[in-house]
């Protein structure tokens, strides 16, 4: 099956394939991670390494099998890793439950709440979006992930079928994928016209300056920034899991090979919209443990709620939350070292 190539862009070596790992260097290439051993994957290499009938089904029986034949090392590993994701998700739940309060205050004095979650493919929006709302009230908060526009709205104002999910009062939406679509995936894959980019990073601050005139709105802005390592290594993953291989899109497919051209359109993006009153922040996010509870930490500390724990440590990880104007600096800094951006 062949992959979808726009105009404009160079016909790269990119094909699915049954030996698709031949034809992908990059999903080749094994990387060190943190994360390699943490919860079900860490367990999963093991599993995999000591079961000898693959494809059979799961049962007692085979798990019987499997315990006889684990060497302690193994099990120890098994042990640490599901200590470890145990870990993680007790360490999410004060700030979940904090989360609880900061919806309850939005939905007592009528405000709203929008929360923007941009970045490359295989970033960590999503699964941060599921931890961010696990315990929360789902009759007062939407997750909203746009797909492509229909034919009808191609003629209408872009920003249009965003705002027309906008949160009533009390109400809080998160963005999977936000309206900046159209300053990173569309001018990369040709999907907007060079003009109607311009036209959309000119117009959209006045935009959400007026989105938050009310003063009883919120707009946090997050922009996920993963390593093209740790996102060959996570699309690897995609492609290898019948349960995640839906999550592959034409687009991710052609990631590593743009990857330097999303870089620049970030540069872009952050030197134009990162402003006073509606400021980006970049969530380093290959460490997805972090990249989760800082997010999290980061909303509850930008949306003013009453209620809030003096217990929780609401201080950003400086190695994982960066300011927009900070990250802006050090690309130039990058660019100006390498004559091009490098990460």
């Amino acid at each position: 099956m062949s992959v979808f190539r726009p105009p404009g862009i160079s016909t790269l070596p990119i094909c699915v394939s049954d030996d698709l790992t031949n034809d992908r260097n990059a999903m080749n290439t094994k990387f060190t991670n943190p994360q390699d051993n943490r919860g079900a994957a860490g367990i999963h290499r093991i599993v995999d390494k000591h079961v000898v009938d693959k494809g059979a089904p799961y049962s007692e029986e085979r798990l019987d099998s499997l315990l006889d034949s684990l060497k302690k090392k193994d099990r120890v590993k098994i042990v640490d890793s599901a200590l470890r994701r145990y870990f993680d998700a007790e360490a999410l739940k004060p700030y979940q439950a904090e989360l609880i309060k900061l919806q309850a205050h939005l939905e007592a004095t009528k405000r709203k709440a929008i929360v923007l979650f941009d970045g490359r493919d295989a970033s960590g929006k999503g699964g941060t979006i599921r931890r961010l709302t696990r315990y929360m009230n789902e009759k007062h908060y939407r997750v909203v992930a746009l797909g492509k526009p229909s034919q009808h709205q191609r003629t209408e104002l872009h920003m249009k079928r965003y705002i027309e999910q906008f949160p009533h009062a009390g109400e809080i939406v998160m963005f999977d994928r936000s309206w900046y679509n159209r300053a990173m995936v569309e001018p990369v894959m040709n999907f907007c016209t060079h003009k109607q980019y311009l036209e959309f990073l000119r117009e959209v601050n006045d935009y959400e300056d007026s989105f938050v005139s009310d003063k009883k709105t919120t707009l946090l802005k997050l922009y996920f920034s993963v390593s093209k390592n740790e996102q060959a290594r996570r699309f690897k993953r995609r492609l290898n899991d019948p349960l995640r291989q839906w999550k592959l899109s034409e687009v991710d497919l052609q990631a590593q090979d743009l990857w330097d051209e999303f870089t620049e359109m970030k540069y872009r993006l952050l030197q134009k919209t990162h402003t006073k009153v509606n400021p980006w922040f970049v969530i380093r996010s290959d460490n997805k443990h972090k990249a989760r509870l800082e997010a999290m930490k980061l909303i509850l500390s930008r949306i003013p709620y009453r209620g809030r724990s003096r217990k929780l440590d609401l201080r950003p990880d400086q190695e994982v939350i960066i300011s927009g104007d900070k990250e802006i600096k050090r690309m130039e800094k990058e660019r100006s070292k390498f004559g091009r951006f490098v990460s």
